[in-house]
């Protein structure tokens, strides 16, 4: 397999699921994306069935009725990475939260990424279309520590500080 497909779990909103391979971006075209499946086969998938596809580490986890294992929805806390911290309220009444890069990704029309609560589980990055959506959310922009900017009322070099031990001459 190649390295330019990854291994996706694809939710709908009638609770099933299929597993396969999409390519890590822009596989969204027409209203639909194409999934390689685990039998070799392309099935092509309309965005408006989809709840969200999970980008995943495995797909043995063990569990059939939640493969992504998704078990937090919510950060318990302030989130430790970078971003936009999103709440998306999708259309079966679910409510997800996550990082979103503070890019132009975000105007994609088919949709957006977003990185789960918990970076530890099954899944690890999520794919939400926009007509999964009702609602969206922004909680807050975490960024890095900004900088100190030097003020612009700084005195010339000279002014700062006088100087601890004069030069005499002898």
């Amino acid at each position: 397999m190649g390295s330019s497909r990854k291994k996706v779990i694809l939710r709908r909103f009638s609770r099933d699921w299929v597993a396969g391979y999409l390519p890590a971006s822009d596989f969204a075209h027409d209203g639909s994306l194409e999934v390689l499946d685990l039998a070799g086969k392309v099935l092509p998938f309309s965005i408006q069935e989809l709840k969200w596809a999970c980008f995943v580490r495995d797909f043995n986890s063990g569990e059939i009725d939640n493969p992504e294992r998704l078990i937090r929805k919510n950060f318990a806390g302030r989130p430790r990475g970078e971003g936009l911290w999103l709440r998306a309220q999708l259309r079966d009444g679910d409510v997800l939260e996550g990082l979103a890069e503070n890019n132009l990704g975000l105007l994609d029309e088919a949709g957006f990424f977003l990185t789960p609560p918990d970076t530890r589980s099954n899944t690890q990055r999520i794919w939400l279309p926009r007509t999964a959506l009702t609602g969206l959310e922004i909680v807050a922009v975490i960024g890095s520590t900004a900088k100190k900017k030097p003020s612009a009322a700084a005195k010339p070099d000279a002014e700062q500080q006088e100087t601890l031990f004069p030069l005499t001459r002898q």
